[in-house]
Parts: structure tokens; C-alpha cells; sequence
């Protein structure tokens, strides 16, 4: 029986060695990859430092040099060179450059920028797929874009500004489906647009300005998360582009439109910048334009745009550029433009308004350009009291009756457009508001990274809901749905119309915070998407009627049903405990979950004061963080323990990591004892005596664990278990295991295990779905 217990032993030992040896293979595969690179890139400065014996996955990151790994492979590299420089030798090779490249095949963010590569863009890039972010601005590429690029479906950013592009863009764009940004700027682009950008529901930027692009722009209306469009410098036209009302940017410069600005454009409360300037629009120029919430810069110049401006008109407070000029606009300039309070700048010369300089033409020019494209100016605007005066000199050549009867229809009508104005305004602020995205993801691009998508899972794509769907889904936040109380709101459970089971999270804000302050949150949550954490689904915004400032955010999470992890091992009026088998699997599902958070995303997460009670259990229970260190998040409580550090100890930032493995030290050592843990004594307590099991035999180890599992674990497996739990634990952060230690000694205590196979005589069965074998648990 020894002889075979040693044979087995040594076949682990030899399965280890095996899955290091396959490691250090492919780790060496992609240094010659990366070696490769270097060559063919002619040796930059930057690089003078790879070389066989570098260990990329520890380099530093710099501005211009970035090699991130996850799990014994490269998933991102970024290479920046000097903006402007020459290209490449002629002795370069655009083929052998990308051959190198796939040496790297989990590669998802790959940024190549101011190298000076030149030559066709190959089509075996799209064998590098599983890049969600390419960055290839500001080289030397050119001819047409290969149609192998629509293969790579995670493709969620598509950047190729500054290159010799030239043709169409293909069809088959239209078919990567979560592509959100999108921008080729400056290049020789030409033809119309396809289609299939309409295809492209997730697509929230689309920059294609300074090309030779022509035609009208196709329908984007469609494209609902539609926030930026760059369209400059081109010759589309005649017709203004149709798109959703979430657009927050419109830059339509120097083109050949020719129609007039559609009343749709009125609906678009959310806009911050909008240029059409150097076209030929015509018709009408709508002054609410200078009074929207969100517009900060408004530039139409060089168009026929009529109208006349009143000195009352009302400007946004925020508004700092304003350009009228060269139009066919009469009247009075806006007051409000002419304020001194704000460093705003103004442009409104070659126009027809009555400023009394020269700069301005007789009002004559106006009327007669305005005749010449078919298009009669206003000569005055109808006031709400002239059309009082000229119902009651209608209604006085009849009785007074009649004059009673008109006035009361005016007045109804006056009440009931006031009540209708409110309740504009008050649908703009709960559910406009809540939609709004900045086009700061265009800058913060490498958030949009998906490499949630290491596990599979199977959730709806995160979106905003309104504050009535929420409403309906928890029958209007009855405390029949109420789950729980934090320090800064409550937590509530509900069902969506589709049958969708959810978790919401209702943060109550401070008055000073807008919707731009959050945004960069929003977006980092959105992604958040794993098998081992809590996935977000959306969110909602409702703010202040007064200054549309955030009253409260409403986080929607996948609802977890099987309650916290402390409920399955240590809570005495809870369920069926956990086997010694799940709770290892519990436990690497944890440290999956936090090894993500650290390396899964850039920047990582970390710090995220993890307990047990932030540990839930899905149908399968499979474990999931629930509460990961995000401002937005943030409860601002006191932790019920603390992390110590020894003297002197300065650079916490640099340790953050062992921070998260001390936290998860604890929720081991509940895991194994099977005793609640709520203070620093009791964590102290159960510690001293794991480690007094270490030295002892068997019998001691048994002793300490939970009495319910006590019979049914191996001795190797449940000393592997205490052993990496206590040196989780240590004092001194810099003496605690990495967190892919951590993950290597669970899974040798789960291999242990299951040789031993005799958790499957445990008397207390597995709690699991039926569908399962008993005593296993899915390990993602």
C-alpha cells in the first residue's frame, strides 16, 4: 500500500514537471517571437534591453514599452516610437513582422504606434485572433484595408489614424459586432461608407476625418451607444447624418452638405460639440442650439443659415466657443454671448445682425443670398404675447362673449405647454442623464479590453436602464425585494420583463457629482465580466431637477442565488455544509477571481478588503466575488481588522497584491476551521494554532479543521491547505505568496484529493444540483 502510495506521488510530481516544462516551451516561443520583433524593428533604443535571458512578463512598463502577461502568456504589448519618425529600411518586411506576431497568440491588446512600418497590411493578421484592442497610428501602411480583418471578432478597437490607407472600407467591418471604437483619421480612404456600419451596435466612436470619403452618410440612427462622430475634412453630402440621441460630438467640417440642419438635432440634449462649419447648409439656424445642458462648443460658419437672433436669447452657462460667422443671420446678437463674466470666445462677423461695426452687411444681403438658395429669412419672431394681441383683436370684432371664450382656450393652452415643458425637462434629467457617456473612452481605450472573456459566460450586454424599468422589476423598491443596508444606500433584489433575475445596488451620492464624474467608473464596471466575479448587467443615473447633478446610481449585477460562502461553511442556521472537495474548489475560484482583478485588466485591481460575506455562490456553486475595490463602490467603513506592516514599511502601492492575499488568507482559514471570523483576535487565535498543526502529526491537523469535513479529506491535501493559508497570513507582506502561488498549491491539494477519493464516502453527500456527480463542484 506505501509502494503505491509512492508511485502516485511521483506520477503528480512528473504531471507538475510536465505542465512546467509546456509552460517554459511556450513562454520560450513567444521570447523568439519577441526577440524577433526587436530585429525586424531595427533595433530601437527602447529595446536594448530584451534579450534570451529577459523576463518579459516581469519588464517594467514605461511610456514607450509595455509586455503584460496572464497565465504564462502574452496578452498585451504596446511599443511606442517617436511621432514623425522615418520609415523602416527598405529591407523590411511588413510579412515577416506580423509571422512574428502570431508567435504571440493571446495577444489582445496590441498597440504599435510611430514605428515607421510600412508596406500592405497582410491578411494573416487576422490569425492573431484574439485582439480586442489594435493600435496601429501614426506609420506607413498602405493600400486598402484586408478584408481579413472582420475575423477578428473580440475586436473592440480599431485604430489607424496617420497611415497612407487608401479604397474603401470593407463590407465586413459592419460584422465585428462589439467593435466600439473605430477610427482611421488621416488617411486616403475614399468611396461611400458601407452599409454595415449600421450592423455595429456597440460602436461608440467613429472618427474618419481627413480622408477622401464622398456620398451620403448611411443611417446610423440605429447605432443606439453612438457617441462620437468625426466626420471632417471629406466630401460627404447633401444630406446631414441620421444618428441616435446619445450622440454627444458631431464634427461635420468641410464637406459638401447642402440640406438643412434636421429638427431632430433639437432632441439631442446630451451634445457637447457640434461643427458643420465650411458646408452649405441652408434654412434655418435654431437658437436652442446655444442653450443646450451639455454644449460647450458650437462652431457653424461658412454655411447659408438664416434666421433672426434676439437679444434675449438664453446661452449654456458652459458654452466656450461660439462661431456664427459668415451666414445670412439678422436680428440682435444674444446679450448672452457678449458677457464678460466668462472667458468665452465669439466669432460673428459677415453675417446681417445689427452690431453697428463694420464687420456686418445690410440686412438687404441677407434677404437677397437668403432668395437666391430659395430660402426666405425671418423677419420677425412670434412672440407668446403677440399672438395674445392678435387673437384678442380677432376676438374683438365679435362679442364678448367670444372675446371670454378665446381668452380661456389661451390660457388652457398656455398651462397645459408649461406642463408639458416640466415634464420634457424632467424625462431629459431621470433618463437622458443616465444614458450619458463622455468621449473619454476614446483616450482611455485600454479600458475596453475584454479579457472577461477567459470565462465564458452566457449575460446580456451591459446597457443602461431607466429608473421605470427598475421600478417594475422591484415592484417599486417594496421591502419584500429588499436584501440589505449599506453605509451609503441599499441593496435590492428584482425581475426584469424578460424574466432576467438581478441584483441592484442603489447608491445614494454628494450634490456636487455629475454624470461625467462617474463615467470613468461606469466604464471599468462594465467590463468587469468573469466566471469568478459578480458581473455587472447596467446602470442608471437619476439626478436633481435643479443642476442635473447625480441624486443617486442605480448598479445592476447578476443575481447570485445561492447566497455567501460563510452561509455554506460556518453559519450554524444555514444550509448543508460544503465537502472538503467544494471548498477547495470554492477557494480557487476566489483566488481565479482575485488573480483576475490583479492581471486580468489594465490598470489591475487591487486592495479590495475581500471577506467571506463578499464571496457568493452561483446554482453551480461556483464562487464569484461580489465586491471588488472601486471608488463607486466604495462603503467608506471602518475594516473590522487590519493589515499591519512592519516599521519603516513605505511603499504600499508596490504591495498592494499582498494586501488582497492576506484577505484571502482569512477567508481560508474560515474555510478550513469552519469558525466565523469577525475579529483581529480571532484571526490571530486560528492562525497560532494551523501553525502549531504543521509541526504535529495527522491527528493534530484534524483536530483543528471542521469537524464536519474532518473525516473526509486527505492528510496531504489539508496540510497543503493550512500551509499556504498560513503563510497568506504573515505579518510582513513581503514574506506572503503571489497569488499564482497561491493558485499552483490549491490545485495540488484538489489533485491530492481526488486521488484520495474518499471524499465521495462522505456521509453528508453533496449539496449540489442533481445533474452533478456527488462530491464534485465545477472548478472554472
Amino acid at each position: 500500500m506505501e509502494k503505491d502510495l509512492g508511485l502516485e506521488k511521483l506520477l503528480v510530481l512528473f504531471l507538475v514537471l510536465i505542465s512546467i516544462s509546456y509552460s517554459e516551451q511556450l513562454q520560450s516561443s513567444q521570447v523568439q517571437g519577441l526577440l524577433r520583433i526587436r530585429r525586424l524593428l531595427n533595433y530601437p533604443t527602447a529595446l536594448n534591453s530584451w534579450n534570451n535571458d529577459t523576463d518579459f512578463c516581469k519588464i517594467e512598463p514605461t511610456s514607450t514599452v509595455t509586455v503584460v502577461c496572464y497565465e504564462e502568456s502574452i496578452t498585451q504589448l504596446h511599443i511606442i516610437g517617436i511621432k514623425g519618425g522615418s520609415p523602416l529600411p527598405k529591407n523590411f518586411s511588413v510579412g515577416s513582422f506580423f509571422t512574428a506576431l502570431v508567435k504571440l497568440p493571446s495577444l489582445k491588446v496590441l498597440r504599435l504606434v510611430s514605428l515607421g512600418l510600412w508596406g500592405r497590411l497582410p491578411g494573416k493578421l487576422s490569425r492573431l485572433s484574439a485582439l480586442e484592442i489594435l493600435d496601429l497610428n501614426s506609420n506607413y501602411f498602405h493600400s486598402g484595408i484586408p478584408k481579413t480583418i472582420s475575423s477578428l471578432t473580440d475586436l473592440q478597437t480599431l485604430l489607424l489614424d496617420g497611415n497612407r490607407l487608401t479604397g474603401r472600407i470593407p463590407d465586413g467591418l459592419g460584422s465585428l459586432s462589439v467593435l466600439a471604437v473605430l477610427s482611421m483619421k488621416n488617411n486616403s480612404l475614399d468611396g461611400p461608407l458601407p452599409d454595415t456600419l449600421r450592423d455595429m451596435k456597440n460602436l461608440r466612436i467613429l472618427s474618419l476625418s481627413r480622408n477622401n470619403f464622398s456620398g451620403d452618410v448611411p443611417d446610423l440612427s440605429s447605432l443606439g451607444n453612438l457617441q462620437v462622430l468625426e466626420l471632417e475634412d471629406n466630401s460627404f453630402g447633401p444630406k446631414f447624418p441620421q444618428v441616435g440621441s446619445k450622440i454627444e460630438s458631431i464634427a461635420l467640417r468641410n464637406n459638401k452638405f447642402t440640406a438643412s440642419i434636421p429638427e431632430k438635432v433639437q432632441s439631442y440634449y446630451q451634445l457637447e460639440h457640434f461643427d458643420i462649419s465650411s458646408n452649405r447648409f441652408m434654412g434655418p439656424f435654431p437658437p436652442s442650439l446655444l442653450s443646450f445642458p451639455s454644449i460647450t462648443y458650437l462652431n457653424v460658419a461658412g454655411n447659408k443659415l438664416t434666421g433672426m437672433l434676439f437679444e434675449d436669447n438664453p446661452c449654456n452657462a458652459a458654452l466656450d466657443f461660439v462661431d456664427l460667422s459668415a451666414n445670412l443671420l439678422t436680428g440682435t446678437l444674444p446679450s448672452c454671448l457678449l458677457s464678460s463674466s466668462r472667458n468665452r470666445i465669439v466669432h460673428f462677423s459677415n453675417n446681417c445682425l445689427a452690431t453697428g461695426d463694420r464687420t456686418q452687411h445690410p440686412f438687404s444681403f441677407c434677404r437677397n443670398e437668403a432668395l437666391a438658395v430659395g430660402v426666405l429669412p425671418h423677419h420677425q419672431r412670434q412672440k407668446p404675447a403677440s399672438k395674445v394681441v392678435l387673437a384678442l383683436i380677432i376676438c374683438g370684432s365679435i362679442t364678448g362673449g367670444g372675446i371670454l371664450v378665446c381668452l380661456t382656450i389661451l390660457i388652457v393652452k398656455s398651462f397645459l405647454a408649461k406642463k408639458a415643458a416640466q415634464k420634457t425637462q424632467s424625462r431629459f434629467i431621470s433618463e437622458d442623464a443616465s444614458s450619458s457617456y463622455t468621449s473619454k473612452l476614446y483616450t482611455d481605450a485600454r479600458y475596453i479590453t475584454q479579457a472577461m472573456k477567459l470565462g465564458a459566460l452566457s449575460l446580456p450586454s451591459y446597457r443602461t436602464f431607466s429608473l421605470e424599468e427598475l421600478e417594475v422589476a422591484t415592484n417599486n423598491f417594496d421591502t419584500e425585494t429588499f436584501m440589505g443596508e449599506m453605509s451609503n444606500g441599499q441593496m435590492y433584489r428584482g425581475q426584469m420583463r424578460d424574466g432576467l433575475n438581478v441584483t441592484i445596488r442603489c447608491l445614494i451620492m454628494k450634490r456636487s457629482n455629475t454624470t461625467q464624474n462617474f463615467m470613468h467608473h461606469i466604464e471599468l464596471i462594465s467590463k468587469l465580466r468573469y466566471c469568478h466575479l459578480v458581473s455587472a448587467l447596467g446602470h442608471c443615473f437619476e439626478c436633481y431637477l435643479d443642476d442635473s447633478s447625480v441624486s443617486r446610481i442605480f448598479l445592476v449585477f447578476e443575481y447570485v442565488p445561492n447566497g455567501t460562502l460563510r452561509s455554506w461553511i460556518s453559519d450554524r442556521h444555514g444550509r448543508q455544509k460544503l465537502t472538503w472537495t467544494q471548498r477547495i474548489a470554492a477557494a480557487t475560484g476566489v483566488a481565479k477571481g482575485l488573480q483576475f482583478l490583479h492581471n486580468g485588466i489594465v490598470p489591475g485591481i487591487f486592495s479590495n478588503n475581500l471577506k467571506i460575506t463578499d464571496i457568493m455562490l452561483d446554482q453551480n456553486l461556483v464562487a464569484k466575488i461580489s465586491s471588488y475595490n472601486l471608488p463607486i463602490l466604495s462603503e467608506n467603513v471602518g475594516k473590522e481588522y487590519c493589515h499591519t506592516f512592519p516599521a519603516g514599511y513605505k511603499e504600499r502601492e508596490k504591495y498592494e497584491e499582498k494586501l488582497d492575499v492576506y484577505d484571502f488568507g482569512v477567508i481560508l482559514l474560515e474555510i478550513i476551521t469552519g469558525r466565523q471570523i469577525n475579529t483581529r483576535n480571532d484571526i490571530l487565535v486560528l492562525h497560532n494554532k494551523l501553525q502549531v498543526s504543521i509541526m504535529g502529526n495527522e491527528a493534530s491537523r484534524r483536530n483543528v479543521v471542521d469537524p464536519a469535513i474532518r473525516s473526509s479529506c486527505s492528510d496531504e491535501s489539508l496540510k497543503t491547505m493550512i500551509e499556504i493559508c498560513c503563510r497568506c497570513l504573515y505579518e510582513d507582506p513581503v514574506g506572503r505568496p503571489s497569488m499564482e502561488d497561491v493558485l499552483w498549491n490549491l490545485q495540488f491539494a484538489a489533485q491530492v484529493q481526488d486521488e484520495w477519493r474518499d471524499d465521495s464516502s462522505s456521509s453528508y453527500g453533496s449539496p449540489i444540483s442533481p445533474l452533478q456527480p456527488s462530491g464534485q463542484l465545477v472548478i472554472q
